[in-house]
């Protein structure tokens, strides 16, 4: 995913999820496997809508101290 990007997209690949998310792809998997995130197919390409991400981001556990 490049910074620079002129046009804000609506979905992330699964390679720039990860980026984003700070995980590998065996997580992704496993995390959609589990019901946790939704993708969806596009052809042969695996696309995450941002709003799915953010709301993943969500519903992660706190860290309690």
């Amino acid at each position: 995913m490049n910074t620079n990007d002129e046009i804000q997209r609506g979905v992330f690949s699964v390679r720039d999820f990860c980026l984003w998310a700070g995980i590998g792809r065996t997580a992704f998997y496993e995390e959609i496997k589990n019901g946790r995130l939704e993708a969806k197919k596009f052809g042969k390409r695996t696309l995450i809508p941002i709003v799915e991400a953010h709301r993943w981001l969500e519903q992660l556990p706190a860290l309690h101290k």
